[in-house]
């Protein structure tokens, strides 16, 4: 298939691999090469007469079955013809279906295997449902074919099934490896080894927070393995722990031998920690330091920016590339050239070819998001196809264009209320705020108050982490509705977090004369006609309800803004009852994970968006487990949160038994006391047991998801949800948000039942929740959710099918720039990059510095993304922090990144270099200053010469300069001009 590259030491054959000075072999040394086909198919020549006889005949019974159609006849003529050709010349994208013919004897990859062979399998379960699926989408790709008139290929004939290669397995000594019980049944093991293993919590760079959990393991006689990959971090953290006391539990190094109740600090490298409870406790240098990069995610981004929250690709990852269309994504690739060693992205496309996309080029790779279970095909590079996909996809979304204009424009053009500018009233109670607020939320609360005071309605969605800080931003907008003497109308989805709404805005209005009401469960039915009849007269200024305020009895004398909290987690027939109310209302929703309707909509510029990313001070990430349901774990959850004097939350979402499960809890944890809470109970019970457990009387609430919205409950630091594959990603990210709303580090368990094979979707979402554990990720989790469901439509059915041929981001580009032209606007003019790194110096980030290809990725995309010298400087500040001092190369790296924003700041058109002369041209019109130029001149002396001719110019001799040194020149001149 693809070229093979063989390396020569000299006149000997090396190795197929790139070579170092280190690894150099002889000749004499090299007992054998294999070089692998690049397909599961391997042609050989001397069996292409047996398999066109077979095809012919194939062909001959294909014809019989389908007499009467001639045009079918036709296909399968020209279907033959073609296969003929591939099987003569040994290519084709399609190649694969002559297997058979070449092939036809009925061979697993178990007959290769000779007797009494080892045969190891990881995750069994997973492995047979995968096996299912892809005979299911070949039975339905060969059935088309036929019935196209298009095959003949005797496929259900060859084919194993996964079942079939189980039985066969079954003859093997076989080592099963499977985190489920349930998937060993297939094979019905002799002996089963079972370890309960916990994924290690981060500890963010802390060793206050390291420290008491070495002193728990210690004390339970388990052997604690601290890993590191670099000396000045082994000594940072033996110097960290003898300051707590510990120094006593150190052992000799971890290689010699692990000792039973020690410390040992190492050096070595592992992907990820893990606990064997009451064993063994490893911790990397990944939970040690890695979340460390938290700090800088919170940087100050433009309002509605999105490009940070793209989502992430791994190798064999689907992407898409804006010029050559849907690969697969290899992974990193070193390439020394002329311009020196780099990192690419290598992509692989149909028919083998490959693309090698330099890293400073990385923004412009996305993640293909399509529609649910889609497989893409693969482009070609080269060809013509990818430029018609794009040309088709964009006609037919012009009417999608449209359909949104309409929308936008409807809503501008509806008549509104302009509220009035800010009184001193407002900015008394903005000062009362006993917090100081987050750039992001400023940025909202602006956004917000100046959408309010335009003539039209406001339709505004605020996204934000839990506790970010929305429902100040509401608050806010609140009082200048009612400094207007406009009515305000809170909509929430539970009557426990109206109640307490109901109690943040009474506190907060306290000393101004506004009239605050609640309407839900928790008023008695005469209670709720007087506040209906004082809201219909306009004596109530602020309403807060569930969806008891959508009933046709409630109606308001002068609306004039309608606060959304979750919008979600209303049904269809709200929903319609809400759009009635929107009419021409101001709204302001409030979200952490927009669905992803509602995400497309903001995206495409139909909502107006406000993201709020930053975290309030001292907040911790929580600490993410996802695991077996197991009573061990659950106990000693609970007993770690009522021992440092919290309180728990236990999910347990079926009222029919949620009695026998705290009766079960109380008997697992006696020393800890328990009340349950649901939707079910009396308004007057549950208000009661909600008090209760807000005033510390009992430990544990065992409920429903009546808590997922809103609470803020700052003692409560530890949530356990049973059964959480059943649940959705933002349900369970609310759900997780009801925790960790103090300076305590807190802890979300989310169980599956024992021996419980879990669904690929399910499995996803657990995962992406345990991926999602830093600070700004509700509006990541909302793309994350919209990745596993699959992007849908925005305005029908119809819009399906434009995704899948192109993928969800390039899709909303090619929405974006038909609505542009529609409005008449001009495209942006994305001016081409100054072309500084095509300097000749390596630069690149070495494999024993960051040895993660994700986090190597995740860093060039941010380098890439970069649009500020600040930016790239606290880049590599972090990127210090995690792995320590920067190598040579790496140094480079983040230098060109600087030269490239600044030099596009300073009108830098490109930087050319040649064999002993550097030019460094400027867009057209610029024109230096005088201490620019003394600069130029005083760095490079007689090297130097100007030029004003079709633009300004700069050339530098290099002669007998180093690259390195040329480099360091130029910097100290663009960087400091």
């Amino acid at each position: 298939g693809n070229p093979v590259r063989l390396e020569f030491w000299g006149d000997e054959l090396t190795s197929i691999r790139e070579f170092s000075p280190e690894t150099q072999r002889s000749k004499r040394d090299l007992e054998r090469i294999e070089i692998w086909p690049a397909r599961e198919f391997v042609y050989r020549p001397e069996l292409v007469e047996a398999a066109l006889s077979r095809l012919k005949e194939a062909y001959r019974r294909g014809k019989e079955q389908i007499k009467g159609s001639r045009e079918a006849q036709t296909r399968l003529s020209q279907r033959y013809a073609r296969l003929s050709e591939m099987a003569s010349e040994g290519t084709g994208f399609s190649l694969h279906l002559l297997q058979p013919y070449f092939y036809p004897s009925q061979v697993s990859l178990v007959d290769y295997l000779p007797p009494g062979s080892l045969v190891v399998l990881d995750d069994p379960g997973r492995l047979l449902e995968q096996w299912r699926s892809a005979t299911a989408l070949l039975e339905s790709d060969y059935k088309r074919l036929f019935q196209e008139g298009r095959n003949f290929t005797p496929w259900r004939d060859y084919y194993f099934s996964g079942e079939e290669i189980c039985q066969h397995l079954k003859s093997f000594p076989l080592l099963i490896f499977s985190h489920l019980m349930g998937s060993l049944s297939i094979f019905a093991p002799q002996e089963v080894v079972k370890l309960t293993v916990k994924e290690m919590q981060p500890f963010l760079g802390r060793p206050d927070l390291l420290a008491p959990e070495v002193r728990g393991w210690l004390q339970k006689g388990m052997t604690v393995l601290l890993l590191v990959q670099r000396e000045v971090q082994k000594r940072q953290l033996e110097n960290d722990l003898r300051e707590r006391e510990l120094a006593g539990f150190f052992a000799p190094e971890w290689w010699s031998v692990l000792e039973k109740g020690r410390l040992q600090i190492g050096m070595g490298y592992l992907s990820r920690g893990f606990e064997v409870p009451g064993r063994l406790a490893v911790v990397t240098d990944e939970e040690l330091y890695g979340k460390k990069k938290v700090r800088s995610r919170a940087r100050l981004r433009t309002a509605g920016d999105t490009s940070a929250f793209r989502p992430e690709f791994v190798s064999g990852d689907y992407v898409v590339h804006p010029h050559h269309g849907i690969g697969r994504y290899v992974g990193i690739k070193r390439i020394t050239g002329e311009e020196g060693t780099r990192d690419y992205l290598e992509i692989v496309y149909a028919g083998g070819d490959r693309l090698y996309v330099p890293v400073t080029q990385a923004d412009i790779v996305q993640k293909y998001v399509g529609p649910e279970g889609h497989v893409p095909r693969l482009s070609r590079i080269g060809g013509a196809d990818w430029a018609r996909t794009k040309q088709r996809v964009k006609k037919k979304v012009k009417q999608l264009a449209h359909d949104l204009l309409k929308l936008y424009a409807e809503r501008k053009t509806t008549p509104g209320y302009a509220f009035s500018p800010d009184t001193v009233w407002q900015k008394e109670f903005e000062e009362a705020f006993p917090y100081e607020e987050t750039p992001d939320q400023l940025r909202a609360i602006a956004e917000v108050k100046a959408d309010m005071e335009k003539p039209f309605p406001m339709d505004r969605l605020v996204c934000g982490d839990v506790g970010f800080g929305k429902t100040e931003v509401a608050l806010r907008a609140a009082f200048k509705a009612v400094q207007d003497n406009k009515q305000v109308a809170v909509l929430v989805p539970t009557t426990v977090l109206a109640q307490q709404h109901y109690h943040t805005f009474k506190e907060r209005f306290a000393n101004y004369p506004v009239r605050i009401e609640m309407l839900s469960r928790f008023r008695s039915p005469k209670e709720q006609k007087m506040i209906v009849e004082a809201v219909a007269k306009g004596l109530v200024d602020i309403v807060i309800g569930t969806h008891r305020l959508l009933s046709d009895d409630v109606r308001f004398r002068d609306l004039g803004l309608l606060i959304i909290d979750e919008e979600q987690r209303f049904g269809v027939n709200h929903k319609e009852k809400i759009k009635a109310m929107k009419t021409n209302v101001d709204v302001l929703t409030l979200t952490a994970t927009p669905i992803p309707r509602t995400l497309q909509m903001s995206l495409s510029g139909v909502r107006d968006l406000s993201l709020i990313t930053t975290p309030p001070q001292d907040r911790l990430p929580v600490q993410t487990y996802v695991l077996e349901y197991s009573p061990e774990v659950v106990r000693d959850a609970i007993l770690r949160e009522i021992q440092r004097g919290g309180q728990v939350f236990y999910v347990h979402n079926r009222v029919q038994t949620i009695e026998r499960c705290a009766a079960f809890l109380q008997k697992l944890v006696p020393e800890a006391s328990f009340r349950i809470a649901h939707g079910q109970m009396k308004e007057d019970e549950l208000e009661e047991v909600m008090w209760d457990f807000i005033n510390h009387k009992f430990d544990c609430l065992v409920c429903t998801t009546i808590i997922e919205n809103g609470l803020d409950l700052p003692n409560v630091n530890t949530l356990i949800v049973e059964n959480a594959d059943q649940f959705g990603l933002a349900q369970l990210y609310q759900l997780r948000g009801r925790v960790g709303r103090s300076s305590r580090l807190a802890y979300a368990y989310f169980t599956f039942e024992k021996d419980k094979i879990l669904t690929e979707q399910a499995e996803k979402r657990l995962r992406a929740l345990q991926e999602f554990t830093e600070f700004g990720s509700g509006f990541k989790l909302a793309l994350r959710d919209l990745e596993i469901r699959g992007a849908g439509n925005l305005l029908g059915p119809e819009q399906h099918g434009h995704v899948a041929a192109v993928g969800f981001d390039m899709f909303n580009q090619l929405l974006e720039e038909a609505v542009r032209e529609l409005k008449g606007e001009k495209k942006p003019e994305r001016r081409a990059e100054p072309r500084v790194w095509e300097l000749h110096v390596d630069s690149y980030l070495p494999d024993d510095y960051v040895g993660d290809p994700a986090q190597k990725v995740e860093i060039y995309r941010r380098l890439a993304l970069a649009k500020e010298t600040k930016e790239v400087d606290e880049l590599q500040a972090e990127v210090r922090d995690r792995f320590g001092p920067l190598p040579e190369p790496a140094l480079r790296l983040f230098t060109l990144a600087r030269l490239r924003v600044r030099s596009r700041e300073l009108q830098v058109r490109e930087v050319e270099q040649s064999d002993h002369s550097l030019v460094v041209r400027f867009q057209e019109g610029y024109a230096p200053g005088r201490e620019e130029l003394a600069l130029w001149s005083r760095v490079f002396g007689k090297r130097l010469s100007f030029s004003a001719a079709g633009g300004f110019e700069v050339r530098i001799n290099t002669r007998g300069l180093g690259s390195q040194e040329l480099l360091g020149m130029l910097a100290s001149v663009l960087l400091s001009a």
